[in-house]
């Protein structure tokens, strides 16, 4: 017995040696992880009350001020070498990062490590440089512009021709009997003078019209006529355009709000329905300034999109508030069924369906399981996806609930109220039970 109790004395004392063995290995694989840096504890941040892989004592948070310049920190704080001790004022906090997992595959919670977390300074909130939504946008029916006209002091090389609403006068050093002044070109483009009656202008240069106005002088007994044309007012139809869309006596500038109508086009002044649907700015900039020049010279419109046409999703099923959401920026799954009010008890988050239309139209879809991330268990959802204008998200119910809602509608409210009792009889072994 003696023996005995020696021998199992000696395997506890051997067993609790091994065992402090392995904590000071521990203890000092955690301290070599974080080298020279000094770790301080953060009280209520993190993961509270919980050992840390870098120490048995270290909290989830670390504040990387107390660091020290070393490559063990800045393996482990963050992976910018001018961090402090890298140099950045990030503070590396335990988390899970998408990068960590493959795709398909969702991360655990056991796979925390130590990741950047609080990169600004006090007061900073609008997040890292995003790129822009989309490549390239194009106009879509609703979308509202705002087209610009402004005034192109490029000076042309064509001959300038006058047009109907111009006003001229003409003169003559050699007989002062024919000048006159303050002649409008009427409508048809004539102008009525002394002697020669109705005259054709609009539409002949300064030079043609002199030439046509000498040469019906001399026709008319007038020896050497010498008459010159000048314009007075002139671009009459770039004046109509503009006075078409001043709004300077109003809220300002030469501007026309349009909206692109259903069949996919803007009403503009003087060029009528011009084709905007699937266009992009530059592609209607050109296409507009090219239907005004064969009307007007000296203007250059620039559309501006100012209110985008509304997108929206749909969000059905076991959401606490059900139907439209609209899309003000880039959405997930997860935040359109936050829109929606969360889910309710009975949803199944493990086959999400989202609807969709595809570039020909045709119908798609897609199930996502979501349970993991929205009940906690998973840091990051595989099945995360960002959604577009008109899809459709379903949260449906488990079968459970199925279950208890077919129960209820075939024995409560069909069976039970057409064969309305008052318990039900069993017998067994010539005993009878009555359940009420």
């Amino acid at each position: 017995m003696k023996n005995c109790w020696t021998s199992k004395g000696t395997s506890l004392l051997l067993s609790a040696r091994l065992l402090a063995a392995l904590l000071t290995l521990f203890v000092g694989l955690g301290q070599s992880q974080i080298g020279c840096a000094s770790v301080q504890v953060s009280p209520g941040f993190g993961f509270p009350n919980q050992s840390s892989p870098i120490g048995p004592s270290t909290p989830a948070a670390i504040d990387s001020s107390q660091a020290q310049p070393c490559a063990a920190t800045r393996d482990a704080l963050c992976s910018d070498p001018g961090c402090p001790g890298c140099g950045n004022a990030a503070k590396p906090i335990l988390g899970v990062d998408s990068d960590m997992t493959q795709p398909g595959q969702e991360a655990s919670w056991r796979q925390q490590r130590l990741i950047p977390w609080e990169s600004f300074a006090y007061g900073e909130y609008t997040g890292p440089h995003r790129s822009p939504h989309v490549g390239e946008y194009r106009l879509r029916v609703n979308d509202q512009l705002e087209f610009v006209y402004l005034l192109d002091r490029t000076v042309s090389e064509e001959e300038y021709r006058i047009s109907a609403g111009d006003i001229i006068q003409i003169s003559s050093a050699s007989d002062p009997d024919l000048n006159q002044t303050g002649l409008t070109i009427l409508s048809d483009g004539t102008i009525s003078l002394r002697l020669v009656g109705r005259v054709r202008a609009a539409g002949l240069t300064i030079d043609m019209l002199q030439m046509s106005l000498n040469e019906k002088y001399v026709l008319k007994g007038v020896k050497i006529p010498e008459v010159v044309v000048q314009v007075t007012q002139s671009d009459t139809p770039l004046r109509d355009l503009r006075d078409s869309v001043d709004a300077r006596a109003g809220s300002g500038g030469q501007s026309r709000i349009a909206t692109i109508s259903p069949d996919g086009t803007v009403q503009l002044p003087l060029i009528q329905s011009v084709p905007a649907v699937g266009l992009t700015l530059d592609e209607l900039a050109r296409e507009v300034n090219a239907r005004y020049r064969l009307h007007v010279r000296g203007m250059e419109i620039t559309p501006i999109l100012s209110v985008r046409a509304p997108r929206f999703i749909y969000v059905l099923g076991e959401v606490n508030q059900p139907g439209q959401v609209t899309l003000t920026g880039p959405t997930t799954v997860m935040q359109a069924i936050s829109q929606a009010g969360g889910w309710r008890q009975g949803g199944n988050l493990g086959s999400v369906i989202v609807f969709r239309r595809d570039e020909d139209w045709r119908l798609v879809a897609t199930k996502l399981n979501l349970r993991g991330a929205l009940s906690g268990q998973r840091p990051i959802p595989s099945d995360e996806i960002w959604l577009r204008d008109s899809d459709i998200v379903l949260v449906p119910k488990m079968s459970i609930q199925r279950l208890s809602e077919l129960v209820e509608m075939y024995f409560t409210r069909t069976i039970y109220s057409v064969f309305r009792f008052q318990g039900i009889d069993f017998s067994f072994d010539n005993r009878s039970v009555i359940v009420q």
